[in-house]
């Protein structure tokens, strides 16, 4: 890396400051610091002096805020454990600006805490680029301005970035995301992410979507293939081709006539598979293992579907760590605690992830 510039120290003694006053927050939870990861052989080198630009990182775009903290501390340690070049990896988080969210200022200083060599950068997000666009959806937590920040990344991310790795907070990686990150993208496609062709695809839109004579069917006739539900808690965005084809604009049309006459019911998703159904290109189950976190309403226990596995998504109402500090854990909820770094009352460990040869059912290429 190139000399430190006095911007880079002014922010090194401002993480420094904050983290040696004690907690950064009296509204953020604690946690451990991060076992340290290294590049293993093979790894690009970096190019000096080309800092987020550098060609050979891998980039991992995530939301940040005090609930769903914990939840990201422990995929991102998930991330760099399994990973074969952790050093390589680049994470982009954006954090909820005003309204009593934490400032990034706190945040800033609780993921360096826990981990210091990590190379990210935290973008403010705030909720009035959204927040008129928002319609009320099943659950609460699904009407969050920051569930629609994925919408906007190819505006905050630099422009020298070419692709990104979008990811939900209450995911668990167990195989190296450089696989994923490899994954081709033809050129007619944009997203990449698991399909799932077998669900009821028309249960995510209302009636009066599929009764509408210039809605329906006819929205995706068309396409490259019959639309499918895919989850957009694990995506692999060109954002190169979202900035071209003005993507963020085009969700958000279907954002405001929603506002006009409801044509579904469940949060940031109806508009990205309006949009991208039967136009991305489908990536291997392994990558997307949701649903663990049940529905949206009970968030009941759920086994792993078939299959192997690479990265475990608790989508849903139930996330690990709520059932967890509740006494009720489910049995896949042992698994993603074995990367928690949270620090309870009676808690001072570090996490260290469950051993290889534990996952080696769950990992098999």
């Amino acid at each position: 890396m190139g000399a430190a510039s006095p911007a880079m120290w002014a922010g090194l003694v401002l993480v420094v400051l904050l983290a040696a006053s004690g907690p950064a927050s009296a509204g953020l939870p604690r946690f451990a610091e991060a076992p340290e990861y290294r590049n293993g052989d093979g790894c690009p080198a970096p190019v000096t002096g080309a800092g987020v630009c550098d060609p050979g990182l891998v980039h991992i775009a995530m939301t940040l805020d005090a609930h769903y903290l914990r939840g990201s501390m422990a995929a991102i340690y998930s991330l760099l454990k399994h990973a074969s070049c952790p050093e390589s990896i680049f994470f982009h988080f954006l954090a909820a600006e005003g309204g009593g969210a934490p400032a990034v200022a706190e945040l800033r200083a609780a993921v360096a805490a826990s981990f210091p060599s990590l190379r990210f950068e935290i973008y403010p997000f705030r909720a009035d680029a959204v927040a008129g666009l928002i319609s009320a959806s099943v659950r609460a937590a699904l009407e969050a301005p920051l569930n629609y920040a994925r919408n906007h990344l190819a505006d905050l991310l630099p422009r020298c970035v070419p692709r990104a790795i979008y990811l939900d907070s209450d995911v668990l990686a167990v195989d190296d995301v450089r696989r994923l990150w490899e994954t081709r993208l033809p050129a007619a496609a944009v997203v990449a992410a698991p399909e799932y062709c077998h669900a009821n695809f028309s249960r995510y839109f209302t009636e009066a979507f599929w009764d509408d004579p210039v809605l329906g069917a006819r929205v995706f006739a068309g396409r490259r293939r019959a639309p499918c539900y895919f989850n957009t808690g694990v995506m692999v965005i060109d954002l190169r081709r979202w900035r071209v084809g003005n993507y963020r604009q085009r969700i958000e049309r279907w954002m405001e006539m929603q506002k006009e006459k409801r044509i579904y019911e469940l949060g940031s998703l109806p508009p990205f598979l309006l949009v991208f159904a039967g136009e991305i290109e489908a990536v291997d189950h392994r990558w997307n293992q949701h649903g663990l976190g049940g529905d949206n309403v009970f968030g009941s226990c759920r086994p792993l579907h078939n299959g192997p596995v690479s990265l475990m998504h608790w989508s849903g109402k139930g996330k690990p760590w709520d059932r967890l500090d509740a006494g009720k854990p489910c049995p896949l909820d042992h698994t993603w605690k074995s990367y928690d770094l949270y620090i309870g009352e009676n808690d001072s460990s570090p996490a260290s992830g469950p051993s290889r040869s534990a996952l080696s059912s769950l990992v098999a290429w």
